[in-house]
C-alpha cells in the first residue's frame, strides 16, 4: 500500500518535485503530497524512501530536491536547511502476546548488549529473547544508541531491519522479539490490529500527548532538508507541509503537529 501511496502518476510534462528518504516521514510526505497535487493543479511530487542518510546525500548532490531525515541536522550538515513537518518519537516495542509491560533504561541496554538474553530474567517466558535493530544509516538507530548510550559495535542483534515497518513485521511475527521503531507508525499499526505493543520508556507511555508535552523522553523532529537556495517549485511545497492545512493529516499518522 505504501509504494502505491508514494508513487504519483501524472505526465511527465508536469514540474516535478522529487523527494527521498527516511521511511518514518515518507508515509506523512505521501499524504502531504497527494493534497499538494490536488490543490495545485500542474504539480507532480515523487516519494521515495532509503533512510535518512539517503536523504541528507541526496539533497545534497541534488538527485532529489528535498530529502526526508527524522531527526535533526548536525552541526556538520550546516549546508542543508530544514523544515520540521511533525514531531515523532521512537518507542520499543514487543509482541502482544509479550507479558512483559515495562524495561527500565539499564534493562534495555543490557539485552541489546548481550548481558541479559532470556525473557525469564525479565519476568517473561523462558524463552531467548529476540534483538530487533535498525541498520546502519537509520536515524532511529543512531537516536537509540544516543539515548542509550550505547556502540552500535556492542549492540549483539539477532535481526538487522531497515524501515519501520520490517521492525512491525518482525515483532508481531515473533512472541518473543524486541525492537524499536516510529511511535507514529507503531500506534498506528497497533490500533489497525497488528499483533505489538508499545512500552513505556522510564515510566512515560509512548504517547502523542506525551510526545506534544515534552515529557517522553525519547522525541524527534521529521524534516523536509533542502540545500539552498532553494529549486523552482520548492518554497511553495515546504510551507504547504508546514501549514495547518495538514496538521489532520500529520495527527492521522500518530504525529504531533511541529509548534508555529
Amino acid at each position: 500500500a505504501l509504494a502505491t501511496a508514494l508513487a504519483s502518476c501524472s505526465t511527465a510534462s508536469k514540474p516535478k518535485l522529487s523527494l527521498s528518504g527516511s521511511s518514518t516521514v515518507a508515509p506523512l510526505a505521501a499524504e502531504i503530497a497527494k493534497r499538494y497535487e490536488a490543490s495545485h493543479p500542474g504539480s507532480r511530487v515523487d516519494v521515495q524512501t532509503g533512510g535518512s542518510s539517503r536523504g541528507i546525500a541526496d539533497a545534497r548532490s541534488g538527485t532529489a530536491q528535498i530529502g526526508l531525515v527524522s531527526r535533526a541536522l548536525k552541526p556538520e550538515e550546516a549546508d542543508l536547511q530544514a523544515t520540521t513537518i511533525a514531531i515523532d518519537g521512537i518507542a520499543l516495542i514487543v509482541n502482544r502476546a509479550n507479558p512483559v509491560r515495562s524495561l527500565s533504561d539499564d534493562q534495555i541496554r543490557a539485552v541489546y548488549t548481550g548481558a541479559i538474553s532470556n525473557w525469564r530474567q525479565l519476568g517473561g517466558a523462558d524463552a531467548p529473547i529476540t534483538v530487533v535493530t535498525k541498520a546502519e544509516g537509520r536515524s532511529t538507530l543512531e537516536l537509540f544508541l544516543e539515548h542509550f548510550r550505547l556502540d552500535n559495535r556492542r549492540i549483539r542483534a539477532s535481526v538487522v531491519i531497515g524501515d519501520n515497518q520490517q521492525g512491525l513485521l518482525t515483532v508481531a511475527a515473533d512472541p518473543h522479539a524486541l525492537g524499536y521503531v516510529s511511535i507514529g507508525t507503531a500506534s498506528q499499526e497497533a490500533e489497525a490490529g497488528t499483533a505489538i505493543r508499545l512500552l513505556p520508556l522510564a515510566g512515560i507511555a509512548p504517547s502523542l500527548e506525551n510526545v506534544r508535552s515534552g515529557r517522553y523522553p525519547l522525541s524527534r523532529p521529521l524534516n523536509l532538508v533542502i540545500r539552498p537556495p532553494a529549486a523552482a517549485g520548492v518554497a511553495p511545497f515546504l510551507a504547504f507541509a508546514r501549514s495547518p492545512e495538514v496538521h489532520d493529516l500529520v495527527e492521522a499518522q500518530f504525529f504531533v503537529p511541529p509548534a508555529r
